[in-house]
């Protein structure tokens, strides 16, 4: 057992009535998705989160069990936030790289609910084996095998996709991570028109 969950166990309950499960449940996800994201996965602890919910720290162990399991329920991602990605997939050829290029940003910079945790992952797993695990199903499973097939015909397709997926993370590690300046500096439309022809050279060859 951690060091965390051990001084979770002794911690003193709060008095009062506690709202719903459910209710609790989304709380701590939401507040572990925001702090994962905030911290990375070594400095969010679990007493953090449990303030940010509002929250025991006690009853976030009762719900999930541990840290580890805390993390993979709040990186869990609803299928329909990569379908906006997956379309991007349908359509013409020539203009697959920008299409692409266009929703990862979506995916990654867009609406805090789904780029929270995906940015938590990165962060995580940059320092922890778990993050870096989860990180690397979700490109294997959720991106590479969804998102391989609709590709030109060819036995390196998932090669391809895979390639392509490292690239624009790498540029998400530095707009959003790193924060390199002349990265977060340079306005979304000018990323896309300057990393989209790479994109769709190494998706297509063309």
């Amino acid at each position: 057992m951690s060091k965390d969950v051990k001084n979770v166990a002794a911690a003193p309950r709060r008095g009062g009535r506690r709202p719903g499960s459910s209710v609790t449940r989304q709380a701590v996800l939401e507040a572990a998705r925001s702090r994962f994201s905030q911290d990375g996965y070594a400095a969010a602890t679990i007493r953090k989160i449990a303030a940010d919910a509002g929250v025991d720290a006690s009853l976030v162990i009762q719900f999930y069990g541990s840290k580890d399991a805390l993390f993979a329920a709040a990186m869990s991602l609803s299928p329909t936030a990569l379908t906006h990605l997956s379309q991007a997939f349908d359509g013409p050829p020539p203009t697959l790289g920008e299409r692409v290029t266009n929703a990862f940003l979506d995916l990654w910079e867009g609406e805090s609910q789904v780029s929270e945790p995906l940015l938590a992952m990165l962060r995580a797993a940059i320092s922890n084996d778990q993050g870096a695990a989860t990180l690397r199903e979700f490109i294997q499973t959720r991106l590479l095998e969804q998102l391989s097939p609709k590709l030109p015909d060819g036995h390196d397709a998932a090669a391809r996709a895979g390639f392509a997926a490292a690239m624009l993370i790498g540029i998400v590690v530095g707009r959003g991570i790193v924060k390199v300046p002349v990265l977060v500096g340079t306005d979304r439309e000018s990323v896309i028109r300057l990393v989209a022809p790479a994109i769709q050279a190494v998706l297509v060859g063309v």
